[in-house]
């Protein structure tokens, strides 16, 4: 006689024994990681109490909220995420627009325009890097030679060296929004806008009565991802303008953090630091996707 008891024992068991090495894997990579970096940030430790470090309670996040810097690169940070995803998410969908469309070459052309995507970003950051060299670069050669124009010093004036940082990054952020609005645009049905047509809208309304309320829970997640990762895109700052330079005035705060950890061993300062980005982010992210309505339907 069957024992269903034993046999959903066994299955539960079995689950387990699946279950358990993902689980161990991000403990290790995840949990384990995030609850130490808490611990730090409420403790001392630094380069000369490293060996013998204490928990000291919520001093470190007193002294980041004390700190002026800590408000002037949040205000930089904004202004370089803002910059950024605004280019990145409307150069983007026009992009897909245009590729969305019948078009000659299109399959070279997409490749193209994936292909500062599929670079790695310190490959890209270094190449912008030389390309911006105020003697030999690309950028003021060819200023100089089409349009008569001065030398522009790009890396060491902090305003035109943070504007070479942002130009870096949107060439690198593009074509992701580019290919999510894509896929986007093809799963919306033909049939739409065939029905649009016969009732005689034009391609304005087709676009803000179809195509707007059917992208936007496709593109609701992919603007949070991409706030996200360009607020702690620490790759593109430290290498164009060579660790904050010049004279730390491109810093954001992803780079400062960095900075204050492994430059100047302010171990439980950086903790400290970076938990609190961590709250900003998580508080902003939860707020946007619900007053998005990222998680409802399109239809």
């Amino acid at each position: 006689m069957n024992n269903p008891q034993g046999t959903v024992t066994q299955n539960a068991r079995f689950a387990v024994w699946m279950v358990a090495p993902a689980a161990i894997f991000l403990f290790g990579v995840v949990v384990f990681p995030f609850g130490y970096n808490l611990v730090i940030s409420l403790s001392n430790m630094g380069m000369t109490t490293v060996n013998s470090w204490k928990i000291i309670g919520f001093g470190q996040y007193g002294k980041v909220f004390s700190d002026p810097n800590f408000y002037h690169f949040l205000w930089r940070t904004i202004v370089w995420t803002v910059s950024n995803v605004t280019v990145h998410v409307f150069v983007g969908v026009c992009l897909a627009m245009l590729l969305n469309r019948p078009l000659w070459g299109k399959g070279i052309i997409r490749v193209l325009l994936v292909l500062p995507w599929a670079v790695p970003s310190y490959i890209t950051a270094l190449t912008w890097r030389g390309m911006f060299n105020t003697d030999s670069g690309a950028i003021n050669l060819i200023l100089r030679n089409l349009f008569g124009m001065q030398p522009i010093p790009w890396l060491t004036d902090a305003t035109n060296a943070f504007l070479a940082t942002i130009i870096t990054n949107i060439w690198l952020g593009i074509p992701f929004m580019m290919v999510i609005a894509l896929g986007g645009l093809q799963a919306i049905p033909k049939e739409l806008y065939e029905a649009a047509e016969i009732d005689g809208a034009s391609g304005w309304e087709q676009f803000k009565k179809i195509t707007l309320p059917l992208l936007k829970p496709v593109m609701l997640p992919a603007i949070t991802l991409g706030i996200v990762w360009t607020f702690n895109n620490i790759n593109v700052v430290w290498l164009v303008s060579n660790g904050g330079q010049p004279g730390d005035q491109t810093h954001i705060l992803v780079s400062f953090v960095y900075r204050a950890a492994f430059n100047l061993y302010r171990y439980g300062y950086a903790a400290a630091f970076s938990f609190v980005i961590f709250l900003m982010l998580a508080a902003f992210s939860i707020k946007f996707m619900k007053r998005g309505g990222a998680t409802g339907s399109a239809y």
